[in-house]
Parts: structure tokens; C-alpha cells; sequence
């Protein structure tokens, strides 16, 4: 049985949680800053925990992570 590939966009923008979750980034968070208010821009900083039914795709993008 050949070995699976990993998605390269997949591995360069999520992380996986000790407990199996899906980290990444937030969007809107790379140009037009000065559009958004302090509230929007200090809420997105950081990462967030990605939903269950998106995790769920992305895990089958990273079949050994």
C-alpha cells in the first residue's frame, strides 16, 4: 500500500491540539487594518479552534498528523 501525501497548503496553515483539534489562524488579519476597529483586530489575535465539520476536512488533508 503507497504511502498517502499530505496536502502542502494543509501543513503550512494548521496545527493540530494535544486533544486532536484543528488550530489556525484568523482571517483578515494580513492588510486593510485601518478599516477595522481596535475591538475586531484585538479579537482576531492569535488562533482559534476550527469547527468540527471543517476539522473534519482538514484532517483528511494531513492523513498521518
Amino acid at each position: 500500500m503507497p504511502k498517502l501525501k499530505t496536502k502542502s497548503g494543509a501543513k503550512k496553515r494548521f496545527k493540530f491540539t494535544a486533544t486532536g483539534k484543528v488550530k489556525a489562524g484568523v482571517a483578515g488579519k494580513r492588510h486593510r487594518l485601518i478599516s477595522h476597529n481596535s475591538k475586531y483586530i484585538r479579537q482576531n489575535r492569535g488562533t482559534s479552534v476550527m469547527a468540527d465539520a471543517d476539522a473534519k476536512k482538514i484532517k483528511s488533508y494531513m492523513p498521518y498528523a
